[in-house]
């Protein structure tokens, strides 16, 4: 395990029951290994239905592994943590209509009972960093799909959240707004130092996002084919030689995973 490491997954299998007495059991994940540093930006990328998603449910606490084991900080998890913040690709499933930006993000520090100065020091700060300083009493159904998002990550970073689960967060957003999301995230990644572990199924957003790339198998029995280190500063330019480089080696991996 790397001195540095906050996740570390070892063996990690994942089997699905059969749904039907004809059916036969699915190993969707099978012998997953690897270490990830702490203050990392780790992008998982794979084809749709690779079981990339089911990884990422796991490390999050939300789905039980079949075997194998994943370490955060020293202890094999069983269940959610507030350690592990999760940011849904579908916001609107995952913050309260009936509740303001401002109640969204505080939600956590209340359940905890945090006292209120403390609580708004906090909230303010988080919503300072993710852009939405002047939109604290907006309701959901007021905000655009990315500001949704913002606020997800603003929870998130005000639980203290060490390590943030992203699945495919600007999947349903516009090309625009996508590309202001991420640097969005690059620059609260950048100020924050937490771990960021992303999931994707575009080549050009990994690329352009993490610092390490784990590349996906298909499924069934998908595993990590390879994990690439991408030493680039950001901004990142995709057009840049050795970034195109790596796109081009990435989609290697695909056209051979996938008789292209």
């Amino acid at each position: 395990m790397e001195v540095d490491a906050i996740i570390r997954i070892e063996h990690l299998s994942k089997t699905f029951a059969p749904l039907g007495k004809n059916d036969k059991e699915q190993c969707v994940l099978n012998d997953i290994n690897l270490d990830i540093a702490k203050g990392e930006f780790h992008v998982f990328l794979g084809w749709s239905g690779c079981g990339k998603s089911t990884l990422l449910n796991i490390i999050a606490g939300f789905e039980k592994k079949s075997s194998g084991q994943i370490i955060v900080n020293g202890e094999s998890i069983k269940g959610p943590g507030r350690e592990r913040g999760v940011v849904f690709q579908n916001a609107d499933a995952a913050i309260f209509p009936w509740s303001t930006v401002w109640k969204n993000v505080e939600y956590g520090l209340r359940i905890r009972r945090m006292p209120k100065p403390q609580r708004d020091e906090i909230v303010k700060r988080c919503i300072d960093l993710v852009g939405l300083n002047s939109h604290e009493n907006k309701y959901p159904d007021e905000l655009s799909g990315g500001m949704k998002q913002r606020v997800q990550i603003a929870r998130s970073i005000a639980n203290d959240s060490e390590i943030l689960i992203m699945d495919e967060p600007f999947g349903a957003l516009d090309a625009q707004t996508r590309r202001l999301m991420q640097n969005e995230v690059i620059n609260i990644w950048e100020k924050t130092g937490k771990t960021i572990l992303f999931v994707t199924h575009d080549i050009n957003e990994a690329v352009y996002l993490g610092r390490k790339i784990s590349i996906i198998s298909r499924a069934p029995k998908a595993t990590i084919i390879e994990t690439i280190e991408v030493e680039a500063a950001y901004p990142r330019k995709l057009d840049n030689p050795r970034l195109a480089g790596i796109i081009r080696k990435i989609q290697g991996f695909f056209d051979s995973e996938y008789n292209i």
